[in-house]
């Protein structure tokens, strides 16, 4: 018997029309855990590199986080993987809400979808049915439409649609794949409209086993009271009516221009009752004793859900009032654009607008305010019409084709993904590492467990350090306790920093576990849900597999290095690995590189920034290793980055 899994893979063609349950080996699992762990060992498996990712080869993954549908409280979370079309590399997002636990109940760890209908279709998995059903007329439909229209065909309203708009259909960069409150954003949905596949509709009832039920159960209602007692755990920007964190600190427009101060208590006021009169309720995700969800209803809209920074995504970008997200971010969504992304390329476009790189006959019709412009700009990239077909392909491949200087003005986007417009004065080690060598394309996933900040009152300091249960090691609290104002921490704190939150990074979407209640916390207030300590406990009593903190992280280690293997294999390279030229106001090149190359070594990577034969076969990756020695990628006498001759100016 399995725990905590199925033990069954959901394995979709849809060229063929074929549906198949696959029994999977449960030692892939003892290994890679769940979600993009074993998502990317399905497509190092079976995603020759060349493949194009809008070619029926390219697969999507829909990847349960193994923990999913089972007791433990925040464990929501679903990894959609495919081979991304915006830079052809492996494409990571994520959707929580309730999809995930859906799933498992309906009997499967993991839909795996290859091939290309030959018309508009929907995948029903309803209770023990499965069928490939006719989409033709819910072409061109709304994410809200969809989906009331599939619930209705399928007489249950408490299935859960995971679907795409008009974007997705259209192969829109950012399109987004979107299941109630929740979405999986920037990479997989133009692949789904790829492939006609308008949305998945699942409805489970099945159990989901438990190793040891009774044990696991006091954990959990333990958990579960600490969750939603702590304030430090669950996505505070989403409920609290202080936003001057993203209004100070991020950028407006096309990531380009801070308006530090921006935020007051008058304007506070404003926006807490701008929520709260438009708010018809807070919601959460499968599971999980927080409500980071905002459900609005604007005058003459359809509800919509936002969390976190969602909120200030389009007012932000087009320097409007707090009211203008509010407008027309529901229309967005419907449309299945990213809210996150979308904004950023709009802000884009008439940046180089205003530089006189496009001009107004590109333009038709366009309304001259504001406002007027960005609704009109969504809807040309949704449906790719005029100057929308060009900005379908994103800030850094609009830039590419449009030319004449534009590629000056991609101010964010870092392996040609849009990230959070983050603009700091001077370069943080730490986050050069972590926003540079980051894959996992999801926008959030970049930092968390250790403070941004140091703490000088050296009370506040230590009381900080005490509730400190994350900390892997007491090393990361020595470095702490020493850092002060204007000081930079060792190069080998710096790279031990970026790894502990990959680490939790990783094994939250591995595991399934919300950011939000795990590796993002930890730079907050010094407490979080879940770490390297409690995980272990969690994953032996609902799998029945023993773990403890090093094994754990050893299941971390091989996922990342199976990832950068794979992203290596399709062309990564330490070049690309390099922030826009003003992500920061004062650039140091020589340190970025030194920084880069002390990195790699301490990943046991080589100086282009790839797994040595001798890493991958420590982590029981020998046939990665051999396939890229096959393929060229390597030779198998690789060292180490700092034992590489190029690096011996860094040494000096």
């Amino acid at each position: 018997m399995r725990y905590a899994e199925t033990g069954f893979n959901l394995e979709i063609d849809l060229s063929k029309g074929s549906i198949d349950k696959v029994e999977t080996d449960p030692k892939e699992t003892a290994l890679h855990l769940g979600g993009n762990g074993i998502n990317a060992k399905l497509l190092f498996d079976r995603v020759p590199p060349g493949t194009d990712p809008f070619s029926p080869e390219n697969l999507l993954i829909f990847g349960n986080g193994l923990l999913n549908g089972t007791p433990v409280p925040g464990a929501n979370r679903v990894s959609v993987d495919t081979i991304a079309p915006v830079n052809g590399l492996m494409g990571h997002s994520l959707m929580g809400g309730f999809f995930g636990a859906e799933m498992k109940m309906a009997g499967y760890d993991r839909i795996v979808i290859r091939g290309r209908a030959p018309d508009l279709v929907y995948l029903a998995i309803h209770k023990n049915r499965v069928e490939i059903r006719d989409a033709t007329h819910l072409r061109g439909k709304g994410i809200y439409d969809t989906t009331c229209l599939i619930k209705e065909e399928l007489k249950d309203q408490r299935a859960w649609v995971a679907a795409i708009g008009p974007a997705g259909e259209n192969r829109v960069i950012t399109a987004s794949i979107d299941c109630g409150n929740s979405s999986a954003s920037r990479t997989a949905g133009p692949v789904m409209g790829y492939k006609n596949l308008k949305a998945i509709a699942i409805r489970g009832t099945k159990d989901v086993n438990i190793a040891h039920p009774a044990e696991l159960w006091e954990i959990c209602s333990r958990l579960r009271k600490e969750l939603d007692e702590n304030p430090n755990v669950g996505d505070w920007m989403a409920v609290d009516e202080d936003d001057s964190f993203h209004h100070n600190n991020f950028s407006w427009g096309n990531a380009r221009i801070r308006r530090k101060n921006f935020w007051s208590a008058s304007l506070e006021e404003r926006w807490r009752n701008l929520k709260y009169d438009h708010m018809s309720r807070q919601t959460g995700c499968w599971n999980c004793p927080k409500a980071c969800h905002n459900v609005i209803q604007w005058p003459g809209r359809r509800r919509f859900s936002y969390k976190c920074y969602g909120k200030d995504t389009y007012h932000m970008a087009s320097f409007q009032e707090l009211d203008f997200t509010y407008e027309i971010l529901g229309i967005a969504q419907d449309l299945g654009l990213d809210s996150y992304s979308t904004p950023q390329v709009i802000a884009f476009a008439l940046e180089l607008l205003e530089a006189g790189i496009l001009k107004q006959s590109d333009f038709p019709g366009m309304p001259a305010d504001v406002r007027g412009r960005f609704y009109y700009l969504i809807d040309k990239i949704a449906h790719r019409e005029g100057i929308g077909d060009i900005l379908a392909h994103g800030t850094s491949g609009a830039a590419a084709i449009i030319g004449n200087g534009a590629e000056a003005f991609d101010h964010n986007t870092i392996k040609k993904f849009e990230q959070l417009p983050i603009k700091l004065g001077k370069l943080n080690p730490a986050y050069f590492l972590m926003i540079a060598t980051g894959e996992d394309m999801a926008i959030t996933q970049i930092e968390g467990s250790f403070p941004q900040d140091p703490i000088t009152d050296p009370e506040l300091r230590e009381e900080f350090i005490r509730k400190w249960v994350a900390v892997p090691d007491k090393k990361f609290i020595e470095w702490f306790r020493q850092w002060e104002k204007r000081d930079e921490l060792p190069d080998d704190a710096m790279c031990a920093i970026t790894d502990w939150n990959e680490c939790m990074h990783y094994l939250d979407d591995s595991l399934g576990f919300c950011g939000f209640v795990s590796s993002f916390r930890g730079q907050f207030g010094g407490t979080t849900g879940y770490h390297v300590w409690n995980m272990p406990e969690v994953i032996t009593h609902a799998t029945g597999m023993e773990f403890d903190k090093d094994r754990l992280w050893e299941c971390f280690m091989r996922n990342r290095n199976l990832i950068r293997a794979l992203n290596a294999r399709l062309g990564l390279r330490r070049y690309m690995e390099r922030p826009p030229e003003d992500h920061w106001a004062v650039r140091n090149e020589e340190y970025e590189q030194q920084l880069l190359t002390k990195y790699y070594d301490f990943k046991g990577w080589t100086f282009d920034g790839i797994p040595t034969k001798e890493t991958l076969e420590k982590l029981g990756l020998g046939y990665v290793a051999e396939d890229l020695i096959k393929r060229g990628v390597l030779t198998g006498e690789e060292v180490t980055a700092l034992n590489d001759p190029r690096a011996n100016k860094d040494k000096e």
